[in-house]
């Protein structure tokens, strides 16, 4: 963690204050900055995202791991599926799951609806891609 930050900001983001934006790690998602990152000098990263209506689930993810010290996903609404190594787990509203770092994982399949809260330690952890931990993958639930 960055421990030579320091942390001297408050914060108090509302609904209206940021909006949804593409251009974040993938474009099938869509991310709402929660100012996190700013107060605490990049020590956390804190972000909503949601699946992008204009771009349903075709591959996901594909296979990869991310640098962190600690990472939570805690959704919000929907569903999405994963590959956490080889065991493939539903996750859905309410759900919360703590991401050992280093994981190997592939986000697969979500709902329309799925929106999620990702806390991430540091702010700017590194994904890098891997080989994948099995061989087949289930495919993506059509949207309607």
């Amino acid at each position: 963690m960055n421990k030579q930050a320091v942390v001297s900001k408050f914060s108090h983001v509302k609904p209206g204050d940021t909006e949804f934006k593409g251009g974040g790690l993938r474009d099938f998602f869509l991310y709402r900055d929660l100012g996190i990152a700013d107060a605490t000098g990049g020590q956390v990263i804190c972000h909503l995202v949601k699946a992008n209506p204009d771009l349903p689930p075709e591959e996901g993810t594909g296979w990869h791991r991310h640098e962190c010290e600690f990472q939570i996903v805690i959704m919000t609404k929907g569903w999405a599926r994963f590959m956490y190594e080889d065991k493939s787990t539903l996750v859905q509203a309410g759900d919360v799951v703590h991401q050992r770092p280093g994981i190997t994982h592939y986000l697969y399949d979500y709902s329309e609806d799925m929106e999620y809260l990702e806390i991430v330690s540091p702010a700017d952890f590194k994904t890098i891609d891997v080989p994948p931990a099995v061989d087949n993958v289930p495919p993506p639930t059509p949207w309607s």
